[in-house]
């Protein structure tokens, strides 16, 4: 039996007691394999314990009311919800690529623990799944080439790389104000994905 399966057993144990409102926060780079680790993670799951809420372009309503936005989506008693991006993407993504304004940005970071204090019962997972600069070029140059993963690419792709530095100082802000962050090594996937169960859970237990 291998690691990664020993592991989706423990998670399964965890999930067929009570255990609460579990929120998974994924967040990372392009191409840092997020997508992938939720379907590694849920693989085994029952569908009944989880939900995934997908990364997608927020309406104008969603930008002005952010953090209110995402209410709706976090989890109910006894399930877990894996964030594909989540709105730690406004400290990120969208302060990086300008796509929120200076006082949404930081409005955001004065305020999103005490917004996350006041949901009851929800234990935060916050994982960085972390790539280094050559391996995410590497890995969007597939992106590209592949006929298998080319819709995947975006001009947002194309440019990630020339702020792979920008991002790491973003990062780091959030990592060193905005509570308890798990950075895991993902520049091998499979390690990747074993690191990420193997965080949650140890946090679960």
């Amino acid at each position: 039996m291998t690691k990664l399966q020993i592991q989706q057993i423990e998670l399964n144990k965890i999930v067929n007691r009570d255990f609460g409102k579990v929120a998974v926060i994924l967040e990372g780079r392009d191409t840092a394999g997020k997508t992938g680790t939720i379907r590694e993670l849920t693989h085994y799951l029952p569908t009944n314990k989880y939900s995934v809420s997908l990364s997608s372009k927020p309406s104008e309503m969603e930008m002005m009311n952010w953090l209110e936005s995402w209410e709706h989506k976090l989890p109910n008693e006894n399930q877990i919800v894996f964030f594909d991006r989540s709105w730690y993407s406004r400290a990120m993504v969208q302060r990086l690529n300008g796509w929120c304004t200076e006082y949404q940005y930081e409005h955001f970071m004065e305020n999103v623990l005490e917004w996350e204090a006041q949901q009851e019962d929800v234990q935060f997972i916050k994982i960085w799944l972390s790539i280094s600069e050559s391996e995410q070029e590497r890995r969007i140059g597939i992106r590209k080439e592949s006929p298998l993963t080319s819709w995947k690419f975006s001009p947002n792709d194309a440019v990630a790389l020339s702020k792979y530095d920008q991002m790491s100082v973003l990062k780091e802000r959030v990592f060193t104000t905005l509570g308890e962050w798990h950075s895991i090594d993902c520049n091998v996937k499979a390690l990747g994905r074993l690191g990420v169960l193997t965080k949650i859970v140890d946090l679960l237990k």
